[in-house]
């Protein structure tokens, strides 16, 4: 009984501790009130405009690059409600194309669609932070799937926009990307 007890305590604890490091210790615990007075304030409407000329990497689940690509995009303004197209060269030579619907609260409360995303992404403006969450179904010859993401984007003091993205199914990472964004005018 003894080890019983020993062993269930053990359980549960690996289990707390687990949820602690996960909770406040990891790029998903971050909260968009931790930017908040951080530095210049980040305003899509503002530093997303225009022709746009963005560079990553995409990483596997074992940390490995496996995918490297340059984008075009373009972002366009009416008020509170923006479009962004993106082509993305991929490294393989293929090309994606994406259309971002987007529609900024008065508050810095984000939406996000496009074709690819189930449902809406909800996102929040703070300081120089911009946080993003939505589902995004792969395209069929990547599987299909339909993966939880977590994008949060850095704006520099020089305007570029730093982009972390990390890519989950089942709570478990199977992918991250990191690129750069920057306006045409200022590359």
């Amino acid at each position: 009984m003894d080890s019983l007890l020993l062993l269930l305590t053990g359980a549960a604890l690996t289990i707390a501790v687990f949820w602690l490091h996960a909770r406040y210790m990891t790029f998903v615990a971050q909260r968009p009130e931790d930017f908040e007075g951080a530095g210049p304030e980040f305003d899509l409407r503002e530093h997303l405009k225009g022709p746009i000329l963005c560079e990553g990497v995409i990483y596997g689940p074992t940390g490995r690059v496996s995918s490297r690509f340059v984008a075009d995009m373009e972002a366009n303004w009416d008020g509170n409600v923006g479009v962004m197209s993106e082509r993305f060269h991929y490294d393989t030579g293929s090309v994606q194309d994406r259309e971002w619907r987007l529609t900024l609260g008065n508050d810095g409360s984000i939406k996000a669609e496009a074709d690819d995303v189930v449902g809406a992404g909800t996102g929040q403006q703070k300081g120089p932070g911009v946080l993003l969450n939505y589902k995004i179904r792969l395209p069929e010859e990547s599987g299909g799937h339909v993966l939880d993401a977590t994008d949060w984007m850095y704006l520099v003091d020089n305007g570029t926009v730093m982009n972390r993205s990390q890519f989950r199914k089942y709570g478990i990472k199977v992918a991250e990307l990191v690129a750069t964004m920057r306006r045409k005018d200022a590359a």
